[in-house]
This record gives structure tokens, sequence and C-alpha cells, in this order.
């Protein structure tokens, strides 16, 4: 099955947008698909080997989820290659346009859920990701 992609073009530096992607204390004000969603948790160990554990969770609290997985691969501002918990891979790219950031995201879909809403959804974070990187 084809890898999905999205992308998003940040007005904002790179050295911005890496660090809202990367620190946790960034990540938990972003990462979630839609408003009756929140990241309450975020640990991102930032080297080769290392785990990110986002915990999402709906705001009623009928249901939350431990979104997790390991890099295999981290260029600073470049690339992260993941592992996610399912064994499905998943690259990030950062690159750097003349006075913003295009992030570019590739990802096995999973089985569970059509392609389409799972693009639907990881564009949609992205997205988010894109109006907090750009309000801050």
């Amino acid at each position: 099955m084809d890898k999905i992609h999205v992308q998003t073009n940040i007005k904002a530096p790179l050295s911005k947008v890496w660090l809202y992607w990367t620190q946790p204390e960034h990540i938990t004000k972003w990462n979630f698909a839609s408003p009756d969603w929140h990241c309450p948790n975020a640990v991102n160990d930032l080297v080769t080997g290392g785990e990110f554990h986002y915990l999402m969770a709906a705001k009623d609290d009928s249901f939350k989820f431990d979104f997790w997985g390991t890099y295999i691969s981290i260029i600073a501002e470049k690339n992260l290659e993941i592992v996610l918990r399912d064994r499905r891979k998943m690259t990030v790219t950062f690159e750097k346009t003349d006075h913003n950031t295009l992030i570019s995201e590739f990802f096995e879909p999973e089985n569970e859920n059509p392609v389409e809403m799972q693009k639907s959804g990881w564009q949609a974070i992205l997205d988010n990701f894109r109006l907090y990187a750009e309000r801050q």
C-alpha cells in the first residue's frame, strides 16, 4: 500500500519550527486534530533509539491513548525517521524555503480506518501545528 503524505508551509523560520515540533511544552499545545481533543502530556527523548509518548485524550475524558514511537534516525532541523508502536514507519521532513518552513509527513497507513480518514486526521494535526507556530 502507498504511503500517506501530508504537508504544510509554515510562515516561521526553520529553527523555531523544529523547536515547536520537538519540545514537549509546545507539543501539548498543538498535537490534536479537533477542538474536542487535547494532548495533556508529552514526553520526547529526541535521540536515536529514544521514544516519544504523547497522551491523546478526548476533552470529555471518554477516551485516551498513548501515541508513541521510536526514533530510528534524527537529522536536526532536517529529518526524523520513526517506527510507530504498531511497527508502521513514518518520516517527517523539514525544509527551509525563503522565509518559511515546509513540513512533510510520510507514513504507512494502518488497517483499521479508511486511508482518507487517516490522511485528513494527520493533516488536521499538521494544520493545527502550523497555526500554533505562526501565532507564537
